[in-house]
């Protein structure tokens, strides 16, 4: 008797924590609204996801179409918060843009995993020049010549770039010392769009944000794709210590590890019109830079610093 009493209390008590937990959860309510980064969108996803488990009478609504998009509805107030994965402009800010960095992520370039020289590209990798030459200028055109041996393979090298205005692009082309403009391509939309364009082309090569180069669950790249190693050293030979784009968790090791260059890895921000006045927004944001951080990880991304976490925390004040 004693036993099922000391049950019954139990449940009892447990019940009313849970009601408690579940009221304290319901008085924060809004409406939240975002677009922009493709790069950021999964991370985006993850985190809507994970808060509203807690706060139900949040809703949030979140749309990719690129980093300019994400910031051109954000300045214009047509949504809560733009997804941008880019640095912010000197005129963004002048035109009113207030914005926190919340995770970091990078670039990588692609190619076919049916690519004619592919096992000389992961043996000795490719060197910026090289990429320079086949995304900038055109020097470079057959897979042969890429590797420094034209005898190997004439199979022409194509190009897919991006079509819209986003961080990927910008990244990348700041990698080989350029702006988005001057990458030379098909323009496909999106980052599923240059990740597909190039697994159906086998003498593809383009780039894409890590999230999209890689399976999300099995971390594996993605069907039909490679990451182009880069030769860091341009000594012609990939390294061991150059070696860490088997799997997505290998290459985010990189990048917090500062191995992986930067650009193309970048920080990516949550941008709005004026510092935020919706409540919602509010607790949504420092929800995110707090226990929010801890689905990170697990989903392909890299945590910020501590010190740029309590920077954007103390600008959400």
């Amino acid at each position: 008797m004693k036993i099922l009493m000391c049950l019954f209390f139990a449940l009892l008590i447990g019940c009313s924590k849970n009601e408690e937990v579940k009221t304290i959860n319901k008085e924060i309510n809004g409406k939240i609204s975002m677009s922009g980064a493709f790069a950021l969108y999964p991370m985006a996803q993850k985190w809507k996801e994970e808060y509203n488990k807690l706060y139900p009478n949040v809703q949030i609504d979140i749309s990719a179409g690129g980093a300019g998009k994400g910031i051109a509805d954000a300045l214009s107030g047509i949504v809560d918060l733009g997804m941008v994965s880019r640095e912010i402009s000197k005129t963004e800010v002048d035109k009113g843009a207030w914005f926190v960095p919340v995770v970091k992520d990078a670039v990588v370039g692609v190619i076919n995993a049916r690519n004619p020289v592919l096992n000389d590209i992961l043996q000795k990798g490719l060197t910026t020049e090289i990429l320079i030459k086949i995304f900038i200028t055109n020097e470079i055109k057959t897979w042969g010549e890429a590797i420094g041996d034209p005898s190997k393979s004439n199979a022409p090298i194509q190009v897919y770039s991006r079509s819209d205005a986003c961080g990927a692009a910008d990244i990348w082309a700041k990698l080989l010392g350029k702006k988005q403009e001057d990458l030379k391509g098909v323009g496909v939309f999106g980052d599923p769009g240059v990740a597909q364009a190039v697994q159906n082309d086998v003498n593809g090569i383009g780039y894409n944000n890590i999230g999209f180069a890689y399976n999300p669950k099995t971390k594996a790249m993605n069907d039909k794709l490679f990451a182009i190693p880069l030769d860091l050293n341009k000594n012609g030979i990939l390294e061991p210590s150059e070696k860490f784009y088997n799997n997505q968790d290998q290459i985010v090791q990189a990048i917090a590890n500062n191995i992986y260059p930067s650009p193309p890895a970048r920080d990516l921000y949550f941008v709005s019109k004026g510092k935020p006045a919706n409540p919602a927004t509010i607790h949504f944001l420092n929800w995110i830079l707090t226990d929010g951080q801890k689905f990170v990880k697990s989903n392909g991304y890299i945590e910020l610093s501590t010190e740029k976490i309590a920077s954007s925390i103390n600008k959400i004040k």
